[in-house]
């Protein structure tokens, strides 16, 4: 088996110090940011992938200390070892990678990890069940919660699925957060491509007078330019 120790050594001996240093900037670790107190190595995310499937057998103990680092790079390869480990997972231990990764919202705290893991492990695994947990999370204080909601409904929409994304986009549609607004905005936009524009032009009829700016520029993107400007007029 695979240890702890083996996996930390490799993840340090790729540590590239100048590009922690711009990726600290990029992912807002600063006081009183988004992401502060949020450590990088500076290890590209190809070269993070080629980590996770050489530790892909790693025991769920050491991938929960991965997931307790302040390390990025530990939490997000602990991710990706967990998408890995879910894809090729029979039913039962889909439920306990799933349980696992809701136990550790606090720890999947950047909206990189989040974007990475949500759709294909909380959203692929609520597919055939019951989602009230998405919608629990979505009236999280947590931003990482909501954003969690918000994206594990990717999975569904790409399955023609629309009627969760847009109870919880319902639910976030006023939320202050920049990285909320994105979220939602960018799943709005999704239901219009990958589904119907009538069922995101229907959401946005409702709210694009009263909707943060943010989230509605990326909801009408792939709009055409008479279509933008009617949904971006305020009155």
């Amino acid at each position: 088996m695979m240890s702890l120790k083996e996996i930390k050594r490799d993840i340090e001996q790729l540590a590239n110090p100048k590009q922690a240093i711009l990726l600290q900037r990029f992912f807002k670790t600063g006081k009183g940011e988004y992401g502060e107190g949020d450590v990088f190595l500076g290890i590209k995310v190809p070269v993070q992938r080629s980590v996770a499937k050489k530790y892909k057998e790693l025991s769920f103990a050491s991938i929960q200390q991965l997931l307790n680092s302040k390390i990025h790079e530990h939490r997000l390869i602990a991710l990706l070892i967990m998408m890995q480990e879910f894809d090729r997972a029979e039913e039962d231990e889909k439920k306990q990678i799933f349980e696992l990764y809701l136990k550790n919202t606090n720890n999947i705290n950047n909206w990189d990890l989040i974007d990475l893991s949500a759709p294909n492990i909380v959203g692929n695994y609520l597919l055939d069940k019951d989602r009230n947990i998405l919608h629990k999370l979505a009236k999280s204080n947590s931003i990482w919660e909501k954003r969690i909601s918000m994206l594990a409904t990717f999975e569904f929409i790409a399955n023609k699925e629309t009627k969760d994304a847009l109870a919880i986009a319902e639910i976030l549609v006023n939320d202050k957060h920049d990285l909320i607004q994105k979220a939602v905005g960018w799943m709005l936009r999704e239901v219009g491509k990958r589904v119907s524009q009538a069922e995101e032009e229907k959401f946005l009829r409702k709210h694009y007078k009263t909707m943060p700016r943010t989230m509605l520029r990326y909801a009408i993107e792939r709009f055409d330019n008479k279509k933008k400007e009617f949904y971006m007029k305020k009155e």
